[in-house]
């Protein structure tokens, strides 16, 4: 079954470039150092597993790299003989799945900002569904963190209440604990940014798209980077394609806890139009790549970009301080660092590649990523439309951050 899928996807690795980036020399790089990174990525691409792949690369706030290899539709594994192509470009929306959790968590970082919620006020005092045994003392710090103890979904999402917000609040109530709050460090994949958009919600009366697109969206002149597509960037959009083996037991069972569904299931669901319409905060973000880095640009420079003040610097630092030691997530069932709302690096073991200990960021199903990188000043957004989960090949994808902090050392970037 792998080996069809490999063979069916073609890969001529041709890559369309933006007109967006300037020569590495003006950040102090030389172009063979850009065209490495580039190396590593297509790299990975030739294996077969990515329709479609797209990499864009801030130094010092400059655009030293934004390309995109492959087609956003029409050549995945399933896709019927004689089915039209469209080529990727660096234009092209993609879903940032989990890479969407960072900037749902910095719209609760601004309603704290403006005094609207509190993190260590429990949620119980903004949502009544809350206030029951053991929930009652689950604050949003203990959400932000993955420490709620409500990891688990109860069964598959349902299309069509996306957007009935008393039958989330109802589903969200109806949630049972898996362990007491603020011990237990579990990936809450789905479950977490629920809580956070209906707390949003209700003390600011606006939807999380609304505050995306009001706070983020306009003053940044960004089209896309918002929750769920409109019909006028769906046909251009990249599309999710389940590229690996099946999933086997007992991965399997973790998936179905987390998400409700197999890998396979999530793909089909993220190209519905019910899915495109709604506001699903942990998962449902469509950004092109040069979007999603300069979020995380704007992130790196401490909440403001191109004269814009997004955030409070003080607010920027709150969210990727560290919240404890790497630890093990007994969901991920891998050692992880958080900040409130953010994966952050690590010196060794680190999805941001070795010796990225300021980097913070997320990522994404299952294997988009988005950071900063303070120590190299820069930023970076890896996106792709291929989930093959795990299979032996992703050590090239684990490559290519790790030859990103190669190339662009402190030295480097200093």
């Amino acid at each position: 079954m792998l080996i069809r899928r490999l063979r069916q996807i073609e890969t001529p690795a041709r890559t369309r470039r933006s007109d967006r980036e300037v020569p590495a020399q003006e950040v102090g790089l030389k172009q063979e150092t850009i065209e490495a990174i580039w190396d590593s990525v297509l790299a990975y691409y030739r294996l077969g597993l990515q329709p479609a792949m797209a990499l864009c690369l801030r130094v010092h706030g400059k655009v030293v790299l934004d390309r995109a290899v492959g087609h956003a539709r029409g050549n995945g594994p399933d896709d019927a003989p004689g089915t039209e192509r469209i080529e990727a470009s660096p234009d092209t929306p993609f879903n940032l799945f989990s890479a969407s959790k960072p900037i749902t968590a910095m719209l609760a970082h601004g309603l704290v900002e403006r005094g609207l919620l509190k993190l260590d006020a429990p949620v119980a005092t903004i949502l009544p569904e809350f206030d029951a045994p053991g929930k009652c003392d689950i604050t949003l710090r203990h959400v932000l963190s993955h420490r709620a103890g409500l990891p688990h979904v109860n069964g598959a999402i349902n299309l069509d209440k996306l957007e009935d917000h008393a039958y989330i609040r109802a589903a969200l109530g109806d949630l049972k604990m898996s362990s007491t709050s603020g011990k237990n460090l579990a990936y809450h994949a789905l479950t977490g940014g629920y809580i956070l958009s209906e707390m949003m919600r209700e003390v600011s009366g606006k939807s999380a798209r609304t505050l995306q697109k009001k706070w983020v969206c306009e003053p940044l002149g960004m089209s896309l980077m918002n929750y769920g597509l409109t019909q006028e960037h769906r046909q251009r959009a990249a599309v999710d394609t389940f590229t690996g083996p099946p999933t086997i037991y007992p991965l399997s069972k973790l998936l179905e806890k987390a998400l409700g569904m197999g890998v396979k299931e999530v793909c089909e669901v993220t190209s519905d139009a019910r899915f495109l319409d709604a506001v699903v905060p942990s998962a449902n973000i469509f950004a092109t790549a040069n979007e999603a880095c300069r979020y995380f640009e704007m992130l790196r420079c401490g909440g403001e970009l191109d004269g814009q003040r997004i955030f409070a610097p003080e607010t920027v630092a709150r969210a990727i301080a560290p919240t404890h030691f790497t630890e093990f997530d007994s969901v991920i069932k891998l050692p992880i660092s958080y900040g409130l709302g953010f994966m952050l690096g690590n010196p060794l073991l680190s999805p941001f590649g070795p010796r990225s200990e300021q980097a913070f960021g997320h990522l994404g199903f299952t294997n988009v990523l988005v950071w900063a990188d303070p120590k190299r000043n820069l930023s970076a957004a890896l996106l792709n439309s291929g989930k093959p989960l795990i299979t032996p090949e992703q050590l090239l994808w684990l490559n290519i951050p790790r030859v990103i902090n190669k190339m662009i050392s402190q030295k480097a970037a200093g």
